[in-house]
């Protein structure tokens, strides 16, 4: 196949796919708690790396109007929200926060795809082990001894 006939059939396609809406309802849900933060500063420095997918205050790019891309970013966000919504903290589904600490510990947070369009998301290693320590602070850690955050002390009460 020539070069002019491949590239014209990816053109179309391109074209083609952004008829399909999915990804592209970029209303965010309104705030309906927020957990109790140990310090401004892990609040920050989450904002800064964990916000756009664990809250309902997402910063939608432009490129997320783009299919393919507003497929991968939508369900980055859906999944994000579902695990982890510091938005809908007190919610009565499990809001896996406690995990939030071994994630960013473990390197696993923020995921890899979203760090070169967001180069401020990238810790350096005083900024993560600060946010780390304010997440365990804040939520408790699945690592500690049955260690709870403040917030799920108060969700049980």
């Amino acid at each position: 196949m020539k070069p002019v006939k491949l590239l014209a059939g990816a053109a179309i396609l391109c074209a083609a796919i952004q008829i399909i809406p999915y990804g592209r309802d970029h209303s965010n849900p309104p705030v309906t708690g927020e957990p109790q933060w140990d310090s401004p500063r892990t609040k920050e420095l989450f904002n800064r790396a964990c916000k756009d997918c664990h809250s309902n205050n997402t910063v939608w790019p432009w490129y997320s109007s783009i299919a393919p891309i507003s497929w991968l970013t939508k369900a980055d966000v859906s999944f994000g929200r579902d695990a982890f919504n510091v938005s809908e903290w007190g919610r009565p589904e499990e809001n896996e926060g406690d995990k939030a600490a071994e994630e960013v510990r473990e390197g696993k947070m923020p995921v890899f795809i979203y760090l070169p369009a967001h180069p401020e998301a990238k810790l350096n290693p005083t900024e993560k082990e600060e946010l780390v320590k304010g997440l365990v602070a804040t939520f408790g850690d699945k690592k500690s001894s049955g260690k709870k955050g403040k917030d799920k002390d108060k969700d049980n009460d």
